[in-house]
């Protein structure tokens, strides 16, 4: 867990981001959108035949690719190899009841890392379609659905995620 209080409109605020549950959505979202490439290749194998199911791997491939990009970027090398465990940073960010094991987190660098986790999503997204298209004569309308299938695995995590915090709200309501 990565935790730090910062002052917003005279409150004090903490975040908190529990880094390994972050880091396995991340890449459960990744392996979602691999098991969605291959039934869309299968797909589109069953229905037209391989070169629309090479259209539909290589653009559901894309989509998995830099989605795996952005979370290596956001997990992976010295931001993963961290012992961060959760602390709390005091107005002055001073480490406030650091534990053994435990840095303080900066949310500008962590914000920052994600940030550049989409630039190179969308940057790898762009290049691999450019390649892809120029060079291996895939058949485009294929190729985008399929990239746009790999959306799908996001609506649904995005919805378990929602689906507690909307069950306990209604519940506090009652």
């Amino acid at each position: 867990m990565r935790a730090c209080r910062q002052q917003l409109a005279g409150l004090r605020v903490a975040i908190v981001i529990d880094q390994a549950a972050a880091k396995r959505l991340a890449f459960g979202v990744v392996r979602g959108q691999a098991a969605v490439t291959a039934a869309a290749a299968l797909l589109g194998f069953a229905l037209a035949g391989p070169h629309v199911a090479l259209s539909c791997a290589l653009g559901g491939a894309i989509s998995t690719v830099a989605s795996l990009g952005m979370a290596l970027m956001a997990f992976g090398g010295k931001a993963a190899s961290r012992k961060s465990r959760g602390a709390i940073l005091d107005g002055d960010n001073r480490p406030e009841g650091l534990g053994a094991g435990m840095e303080p987190s900066n949310p500008a660098r962590i914000l920052g890392t994600f940030y550049a986790g989409e630039i190179v999503k969308v940057a790898l997204a762009i290049v691999s379609f450019v390649v892809a298209l120029k060079l291996t004569g895939a058949a485009p309308l294929p190729m985008f659905a399929a990239y746009m299938a790999t959306f799908v695995v996001y609506w649904i995590v995005l919805a378990r995620m929602a689906l507690p915090a909307l069950s306990s709200a209604r519940r506090a309501r009652v």
